[in-house]
């Protein structure tokens, strides 16, 4: 009887496995896709749309779509009971977080080259498995640190092979790698802030008894109001429109990065964030291949490296 039960409890698991799966692999696509069709959008090397007002577009979209899934599940009761501010009020934290980090990458740039930065970024994997371990009181066996540190050399690999050597004719200087000691700390800073806006937010969508999609209601009122505050302030008396230079293109990218912010909001819920950095790292092999039939990009044997790196860091933890 007892094998019986057992038999009929894994076919039971066996769609929602499936299901999970479906659903990481379409992250994966997502996540991976977003730098490739960035790139399609530019015109003569630049992009023609504001990025701020495209950030903000896309926290607007997820607002609507997590308000509409409420309504659509009549949990309104539920909205009423759980406005209050010691509810409301944590969500603001990944927000700014994310809002710091942004801006912080665009500062950091003065004390390093951007293939540094790439390189070195890396390290966030690092930086969030050490607070997914002390904060949330998860423990990690030997092969799953072992495993994320492949991620992290998989990822100082595809980084390091798309580094180009070559100065430039202009000034030979901009071929060359370079990261003074102040930003070296911004780097640590970064991963620090990166991991910890992570694993914050996984343990405010798990403690709170809240539905998903009045969680992520709160969670992006305050990403569309901190965002449009960053928008409107780097514009200041810019000409450019808040809808110019959109094309098709630019809007699928838009629904894109939406789905994308909403379908990992049920990876931080049910799954965890070590599941979002295997997504990471597992899109820039979809990054790559894309760029290779999208842009032209040529692969070196080099890429052959970090997929091999990657599969067996996957191999190793969910084993």
């Amino acid at each position: 009887m007892i094998a019986v039960d057992n038999v009929g409890s894994s076919e039971a698991e066996a769609p929602r496995r499936r299901r999970w799966v479906l659903l990481l692999l379409l992250l994966v696509l997502i996540y991976g896709s977003h730098a490739p069709l960035i790139s399609l959008t530019k015109v003569d090397g630049h992009v023609p749309f504001s990025p701020s007002s495209c950030v903000v577009l896309i926290e607007f979209a997820k607002l609507l779509v997590s308000l509409a899934s409420l309504l659509a599940s009549g949990n309104l009761s539920t909205l009423k009971a759980s406005v209050s501010v010691m509810t409301v009020a944590p969500y603001a934290v990944p927000a700014v977080l994310y809002a710091f980090n942004n801006n912080l990458v665009v500062f950091m740039q003065a004390y390093m080259d951007p293939s540094s930065f790439q390189v070195l970024s890396n390290l966030k994997i690092v930086s969030t498995a050490l607070l997914y371990t002390s904060c949330l009181g998860k423990r990690l066996r030997r092969g799953q640190w072992f495993a994320l540190g492949l991620l992290v050399a998989a990822g100082v690999c595809h980084s390091y092979s798309g580094l180009n050597w070559e100065p430039s004719e202009k000034d030979e200087s901009t071929g060359r790698l370079h990261i003074t000691s102040w930003g070296l700390v911004l780097v640590l800073v970064y991963c620090f802030i990166s991991g910890l806006a992570a694993v914050y937010t996984e343990r405010v969508l798990k403690t709170q008894r809240l539905p998903l999609s009045l969680q992520n209601l709160f969670l992006y009122i305050f990403g569309v109001a901190i965002n449009l505050a960053s928008h409107i302030s780097s514009s200041g008396g810019g000409r450019q429109g808040f809808l110019e230079g959109f094309s098709t293109l630019v809007w699928l990218i838009i629904v894109g990065q939406a789905a994308n912010g909403l379908l990992m909001s049920v990876i931080m819920k049910h799954g965890t964030g070590i599941t979002r950095l295997f997504v990471i790292s597992s899109a820039m092999l979809v990054n790559g291949v894309l760029s290779w039939g999208l842009l032209g990009i040529q692969l070196t044997p080099y890429f052959l490296f970090p997929v091999v790196l990657i599969g067996w860091a996957v191999y190793l933890y969910y084993r």
